[in-house]
């Protein structure tokens, strides 16, 4: 069983910049690959960003690229580096982990473990 946690949310204004943090324990995190998705309030869960467990291919959805930076290293985090924020980045931010055998990508249902969230919200 993999056990995924979120850090880093908080308040922050419009044009700020935070740094979300996803550790995972209790498997092969390398072989994973990771994504982040969030979910405002009463909106859908969305895809923000995935990253492949060799750190070699990363996804974006429209509204994060060029703001938002997904990276990994070598020992069992993974970080979301986000930039400029917007109002509308204001959400629950979900750290999801894919085994190898599953797949990955833009999908929730890619994913196989899921961290509690961490909130980000505008404070302007």
């Amino acid at each position: 069983q993999v056990h995924v946690v979120e850090s880093g949310g908080g308040l922050v204004q419009a044009g700020g910049s935070l740094t979300l943090s996803c550790a995972a324990a209790g498997g092969m995190f390398s072989s994973y690959s990771m994504g982040w998705f969030r979910q405002a309030p009463g909106k859908e869960r969305e895809f923000v960003a995935a990253i492949r467990w060799d750190g070699g291919r990363t996804y974006y959805a429209d509204s994060a690229k060029g703001r938002f930076t997904i990276s990994r290293d070598n020992g069992n985090t993974v970080n979301l580096r986000m930039n400029s924020l917007k109002g509308e980045d204001t959400a629950i931010y979900y750290c999801a982990a894919a085994q190898p055998t599953t797949g990955w990508g833009t999908v929730d249902t890619q994913y196989d473990y899921w961290g509690q969230g961490t909130q980000v919200a505008d404070s302007s």
